[in-house]
């Protein structure tokens, strides 16, 4: 097999780019920053794959890329990608489930505990120097243990979210994963994905009405698709338990902002819990940036070293594979879904 060229537009860390370079010809261009969207251009005339993640790889770009073989991305979700033009050329999409399950569910369950013991508002509260005398009842936060957890998506995180709920917490857990759940991804070993016994009888699968109307807390971990864009909306807050408390640790578009905001401000909703927004970066402008009610974190599911490291190594390696005409470990299909 001969040398190939890859475009890297998304920083690696250092000893995956050196895999890359050690077969492969490779050009570091990342469209996003000031000064390397011309690279970024000239370079797609001639690469075979592409390695990245965060950015629109649709129809239009793939035109301008006649040769690429591979796109793999440095992810799970796979809304930056224009699937049906990737299937039309036969290109290869790889993304990387698995290796970020657990510390995108420790956050998810970190953020449950967050809202409902106002830990960051208590934590200013303190910082302010407001603190003088013991906390009066108006400041008093919820229990988490034993209150009743919905999962919209039970994929690997929804199931890991799960074990911690049941497990650790005896709450009851309640999913649902109709209405646009991911098709199965092309994975190895999917053996690894089936929950311990332990929690044999611990999650009941429910229609969406159902989750939304008994939960506590309501977690999205529904990938962005034509189905779930705006899923969570008026409607569905008008559903929920009055008091109860959304997280989103998905994509932004699946929750309805605006109807968000106007749910926290009648008291439908105790809190919300936001990692991820319709724009990202959040906008300066954006309410949600300062709303008393609102929890928001800079899209940081996956954001600890172990995990991003074990990430860009699963990417590579998948890159590396598709290039020398072998099984990548992690293949998400692009045909259209039956």
């Amino acid at each position: 097999m001969g040398r190939k060229r890859v475009l890297v537009y998304r920083a690696l860390p250092a000893r995956q780019l050196m895999r890359i370079k050690q077969v492969h010809d490779v050009v570091c261009a990342d469209p996003r920053i000031d000064g390397q969207m011309q690279a970024f251009q000239d370079a797609l005339g001639s690469v075979h794959g592409m390695i990245g993640s965060s950015y629109v790889i649709d129809e239009a770009l793939l035109l301008r890329a006649p040769h690429l073989e591979v796109v793999s991305s440095i992810s799970v979700g796979v809304d930056k990608y224009q699937l049906d033009a990737l299937h039309r050329r036969g290109i290869v999409l790889c993304h990387t489930p698995g290796v970020l399950t657990e510390a995108v569910a420790d956050l998810l369950f970190a953020m449950v505990l967050t809202t409902s013991r106002r830990v960051l508002e208590l934590a200013g509260y303190v910082r302010a120097g407001h603190w003088i005398k013991n906390i009066s009842e108006d400041l008093y936060g919820w229990n988490v243990y034993g209150k009743t957890l919905g999962i919209l998506g039970y994929g690997r995180i929804g199931q890991a979210l799960a074990r911690r709920a049941a497990l650790g917490f005896d709450m009851s857990v309640l999913y649902h994963t109709r209405g646009g759940a991911p098709r199965v991804p092309l994975i190895k070993s999917p053996e690894s994905d089936a929950p311990p016994d332990a929690m044999a009888g611990k999650a009941q699968a429910v229609e969406l009405v159902v989750l939304l109307a008994q939960s506590d807390f309501v977690v999205v971990v529904l990938p962005l698709t034509a189905q779930t864009r705006g899923m969570i909306g008026e409607h569905a807050f008008s559903i929920m338990k009055r008091g109860a408390i959304l997280i989103n640790g998905a994509r932004g578009p699946i929750v309805d902002e605006a109807a968000l905001i106007g749910a926290l401000d009648s008291g439908q909703l105790r809190a919300a819990g936001l990692d991820v927004f319709d724009i990202e970066p959040l906008p300066g402008d954006s309410p949600l940036r300062t709303h008393p009610k609102v929890l928001a974190l800079p899209h940081i599911g996956s954001a600890t070293h172990e995990t991003r490291e074990a990430m860009a190594e699963m990417a590579t390696s998948n890159l590396l594979l598709a290039l020398a005409g072998q099984a990548p470990l992690a293949i998400y299909p692009t045909a259209p879904a039956r």
